[in-house]
């Protein structure tokens, strides 16, 4: 097997591993790097050795995220759950859960043509009607998903998401008066529960494949969990994911539009105080992985400039934060 790589301190092992996990010799691939990521590399493999001809997706978990999560297996068995729910995913080709193969957790799946990256999302001529309804879309996939039934899904966190996000900020030892104003009215104006369902916990833009025809595939499920049906929607809302596009959904739509579409798909009624406390805990919870992702690369685990530039935007959730609380 031969490789050309932009990362050379892969071609080694992964030039001689891969052709094991496809099960061809003599397979020649070129891998480009795509991202850092909070919790994985992420790769472009270019192969040819006969019906493995083709483009996929290489991901290796980075050590040191700092966020937990699920893992490689939980992220497979997710993966095709949500696939026969009618949810746009890769199809996954092969993984490996130990790390032995690839010096890391690893997923290979199909390459998925489209977009990422949110404000060429945001901007691109040819991509104005998947804007225009993207809202709309985003609230039909995650009725689906949110239908998944959950008997099979146990092993799966169900953690109370204040109670984890308090928890991360008091092991910070950092002080932050905006975060704790925050948390002190978060305990005071907790919404009922409701019935948990499968939630992606990450569903935004730049983590959606999208095309002139809209999404086409949901990546990243490693915060998967247990939860409110409302904190998906509400993440989607986050001004952090609205790159500076005029639409409270991902800088494109508007709640209503998203709401709308989502309780047509068969998704419960989500009541406006809801979904602004799921936004309120949202924002908190941004400003307290920035935090944390901030300390993997003073720490040593993982050297990133990309860790650096997130641990400086703490700042931008207090300000919104202040700017949200009545």
């Amino acid at each position: 097997m031969t490789v050309a790589s932009t990362t050379p301190h892969l071609a080694g092992g992964v030039a001689a591993e891969l052709s094991a996990v496809l099960g061809r010799t003599g397979l020649t691939a070129r891998l480009v790097r795509l991202s850092a990521g909070a919790s994985r590399e992420t790769y472009r493999v270019r192969a040819a050795a006969g019906e493995w001809s083709g483009t996929f997706v290489l991901q290796r978990e980075r050590r040191g995220s700092g966020l937990g999560g699920t893992g490689v297996c939980e992220q497979v068995r997710l993966l095709r759950e949500s696939a026969a729910a009618g949810v746009p995913v890769p199809t996954v080709l092969a993984w490996d859960t130990g790390g032995e193969r690839l010096g890391a957790p690893f997923v290979l799946s199909e390459f998925v043509a489209g977009e990422t990256v949110p404000r060429r999302i945001l901007r691109a001529p040819e991509l104005a009607a998947a804007r225009a309804g993207f809202a709309g879309q985003c609230g039909r996939i995650l009725a689906r998903l949110h239908a998944i039934p959950t008997g099979g899904l146990s092993w799966l966190d169900s953690v109370d998401q204040l109670d984890r996000v308090v928890a991360w900020i008091d092991g910070s030892g950092e002080p932050h008066p905006a975060f704790e104003l925050a948390i002190d009215w978060l305990r005071a104006h907790r919404p009922p529960e409701v019935a948990k369902v499968l939630v992606h916990g990450d569903f935004r833009a730049g983590n959606l494949i999208v095309g002139p025809d809209g999404i086409r595939a949901v990546l990243d499920w490693e915060l998967a969990h247990l939860g409110d049906p409302a904190e998906d929607l509400a993440w989607l809302c986050l001004k952090a994911w609205r790159f500076r596009g005029p639409g409270v959904v991902g800088g494109m739509g508007e709640p209503a539009d998203l709401l709308d579409a989502y309780a047509r798909e068969g998704g419960r009624c989500v009541e406006p105080a809801r979904l602004f406390w799921w936004q309120v805990l949202g924002t908190l919870k941004w400003g307290a992985i920035c935090q944390r992702q901030a300390r993997v690369h003073l720490g040593g685990e993982s050297r990133s400039v990309e860790l650096a530039a997130i641990g400086r935007r703490v700042c931008e959730t207090e300000y919104d934060l202040l700017r949200m609380l009545p």
